[in-house]
């Protein structure tokens, strides 16, 4: 299956929403990232997960520059946001961003830009009883800028778990705090936090 299949897939169907009783299942992982130079690392991070969980992952046109298409793991469905309203055509039909959090156990966003951060603050529309977690990348100066303090202190009031940027030099030749942490890192939390459900099978 190559990119521009993965991407072509059709909205969830009924039967992926509706749990069933056939026995234990991967957990289901949404996966998305932002636009940002640490998108280089997002298909490393779907390796990361691959044997873990089914994947569908979210990611904005320009963050496709940094991705590697041919490498994105077999399986991984992949959504662009221009496919957000393309099956909607009346009241009633699927709107993609409400079906794949009804399908979706955990969400993870990385690396989440400032832009991003913001908009979570302003009213994402995901189900705050299921983990979320989302690893920031941005330069120095919009990490250190106030109103970003104030959009993680909103987003941890909501139950979003950070997994917080380091510092090194960044992308555009600044030195300071706003790298995206390690994909190892990223892979670790979540799977410290939520991977017990899956042995358990209790999603």
């Amino acid at each position: 299956m190559d990119f521009a299949d993965q991407v072509s897939e059709p909205l969830i169907s009924e039967e992926e929403v509706v749990e069933n009783d056939l026995g234990p299942r991967k957990p289901r992982l949404l996966i998305a990232t932002s636009e940002s130079v640490a998108a280089i690392k997002f298909v490393h991070l779907l390796h990361s997960f691959s044997d873990w969980a089914e994947i569908k992952a979210v990611v904005t046109k320009s963050s496709l520059h940094f991705i590697d298409k041919a490498s994105i793991p077999k399986g991984v469905v992949i959504y662009t946001d221009e496919e957000e309203w393309s099956s909607w055509k009346k009241i009633g039909d699927n709107v993609l961003h409400i079906e794949l959090r009804k399908w979706a156990d955990v969400m993870v966003i990385t690396p989440l830009s400032a832009n991003t951060l913001r908009k979570i603050v302003g009213g994402l529309s995901w189900d705050f009883s299921k983990p979320m977690f989302v690893a920031p990348a941005m330069n120095t100066f919009m990490w250190n800028n106030p109103f970003t303090q104030r959009h993680l202190d909103a987003i941890s009031e909501l139950g979003i778990s950070l997994v917080p940027p380091i510092t090194k030099r960044l992308a555009c030749g600044d030195y300071g705090n706003g790298a995206m942490a390690e994909p190892s890192v990223i892979y670790s939390t979540v799977m410290l936090a939520v991977g017990s459900r899956a042995q358990t099978d209790k999603w």
